[in-house]
């Protein structure tokens, strides 16, 4: 076993959910299952325009010969896994590759050494103490080399499945990605000690098989949090409000719902809802 990188492209010909599969020709088998058992990071190519660079960490369970196409495989990812990096980690800091043993930067599935691998798990999950409150300056120096944990005896690994952990991990993308804003109200709260009021929530629940994944995250004031938890509040394909027909009060629903009546968005496109994720709470709860 050995930790590895997946080349991952939104719109690519290859049927990727990078949350759930990875979709692959025969001619990268070999190097994919090297890290069967192992964590990989994904890396978006650097030729897309405002490329994320290394954005997300998962662990890979099976690796499967594709269901629906001959001649690919796919490598799947052990569920609850998937973490996003925030911030997403670019090629270069400094003007220094990130990934300093790569045996061909071409490859869009190739091996990655221990100390490349905890160098960008670090950069891309850093420890708490480093993040900035609402309104705090951008701390300084993020990716000297003395706050990097090179040892991978260190219990990174361990962080990777640690629920608290996550949960800080997977708040911080998500309040990054909107901006701290409720995709609901579109209300940006701060409170006197400059914490967002905008809580992290789960669109399928991970105890339901959920990704601790931004595309799979909103935020969401408490009591709209409340609200879609409990199915009150849902969402079309589209992107609209939906208030379920079991409200009892559905003029008090709407007066907090923005006044476009659609989900607040993340500016980029790629950290928006999955459409399988927002399918998956309005079957569950009976849109």
């Amino acid at each position: 076993m050995t930790f590895g990188v997946f080349m991952h492209k939104d719109g690519s010909i290859y049927d990727d959910i990078p949350e759930v599969h990875y979709q692959f020709p025969k001619a990268y088998l070999s190097r994919a299952e090297a890290s069967l058992g192992d964590w990989i990071v994904y890396l978006e190519p650097t030729k897309e325009p405002n490329s994320k660079g290394y954005f997300a960490v998962a662990k890979v369970a099976e690796i499967i010969p594709d269901p629906e196409v001959g001649g690919r495989f796919r490598a799947l990812i052990e569920p609850g896994s998937y973490l996003p990096f925030s911030p997403t980690v670019p090629r270069r800091v400094d003007g220094e590759l990130v990934e300093r043993n790569c045996p061909n930067p071409q490859w869009a599935v190739r091996p990655l050494s221990r100390s490349d691998f905890a160098r960008i798990v670090a950069l891309g999950l850093p420890d708490e103490e480093y993040l900035p409150r609402d309104g705090d300056p951008e701390p300084i120096d993020r990716f000297r080399e003395e706050q990097i944990p090179f040892q991978i005896e260190r219990p990174l690994v361990q962080s990777l499945v640690s629920k608290p952990f996550r949960e800080r991990a997977f708040r911080r993308a998500v309040m990054q990605a909107y901006d701290g804003r409720c995709a609901v109200t579109g209300w940006r709260l701060v409170n006197g000690g400059g914490r967002l009021e905008a809580q992290a929530a789960h669109i399928r629940p991970v105890e339901h098989g959920g990704p601790d994944s931004v595309r799979n995250g909103l935020a969401l004031s408490g009591t709209a949090h409340w609200m879609f938890d409990r199915g009150l509040i849902g969402f079309s394909d589209d992107l609209d409000i939906i208030i379920h027909r079991k409200v009892n009060d559905r003029e008090g629903v709407a007066s907090i719902v923005n006044a476009t009546g659609k989900l607040v968005s993340p500016q980029l496109a790629a950290h928006r809802p999955h459409p399988a994720f927002i399918t998956w709470h309005r079957e569950f709860h009976g849109f």
